[in-house]
């Protein structure tokens, strides 16, 4: 378990939430507020998110949509904890699980829910520089291919549900091949005009006939470069990362 001394207490959406993260482990920033502002979940919705680490995700989520039935899995029990004591901390009901992706609980296998939500690893496994801190490894190198996570996903949605994701640009191709879906909409995300994208968010509806779409950039900062921490958000990003806005589709 982490003690206080190696936590930070962080402020999301403009200070609605305060989140304790660890210093030196996996610290999230804004692709978690991003993909819970993607996903279209309303009152009453049952959502599942897979990997909710620290809790930040679910937690911006029911910020955004009050009245949604919010459950967390996570495969480390120190960032399960911290998910919880996060919940409690901001009066947000949310359930957590521990378990494996790979070998979903039982309890999990029981249920289906009207959307899940996922920020998986982004690097494959292999290559690159290992991060020293083992936490911010396991939450940045996959250990469970991506193609189990699309997989898992599907399967625990009624028809009709939505799979919301925020991936690499780059492991596009491999997130396009999702069975059981139909109506997928892909969001890039560029750090500012003129430049590629970095991250998508992908949505897929389980079941039904549509057309794949793929929709113009969500643009992060404006200008040539950073001035100061968020200054340089652009009208757009700001609303979706301070003031608790949903990302139109």
């Amino acid at each position: 378990m982490f003690e206080d001394a190696d936590l930070t207490r962080d402020g999301f959406l403009g200070g609605r939430l305060h989140v304790w993260q660890p210093r030196q482990g996996y610290r999230a920033a804004m692709d978690p507020v991003l993909l819970a502002a993607a996903c279209p979940a309303g009152p009453g919705d049952a959502v599942l998110e897979l990997g909710c680490g620290a809790g930040v995700a679910a937690l911006c989520l029911a910020a955004r949509a009050p009245g949604v039935r919010v459950t967390g899995l996570e495969l480390q029990p120190d960032y399960a904890a911290l998910a919880r004591r996060n919940a409690q901390e901001n009066a947000v009901a949310l359930a957590v699980v521990e378990g494996d992706l790979g070998n979903l609980p039982g309890a999990l296998r029981a249920q289906s829910f009207d959307q899940v939500i996922a920020n998986p690893p982004y690097y494959p496994a292999g290559g690159g520089t290992p991060a020293r801190d083992p936490g911010r490894e396991r939450a940045l190198r996959e250990d469970t291919p991506l193609a189990d996570w699309l997989t898992v996903a599907m399967r625990r949605l009624r028809p009709g549900g939505w799979l919301t994701m925020i991936q690499s640009a780059d492991r596009l191709a491999e997130m396009l091949a999702l069975p059981c879906a139909a109506g997928i909409e892909v969001l890039p995300i560029a750090p500012r005009a003129g430049r590629d994208a970095t991250r998508v968010i992908l949505r897929a509806r389980k079941g039904g006939r549509s057309r794949l779409r793929l929709l113009a950039p969500f643009i992060l900062h404006s200008g040539l470069c950073h001035d100061r921490d968020g200054d340089s958000l652009t009208t757009e990003a700001q609303a979706v990362l301070r003031h608790a806005e949903p990302l139109l589709f």
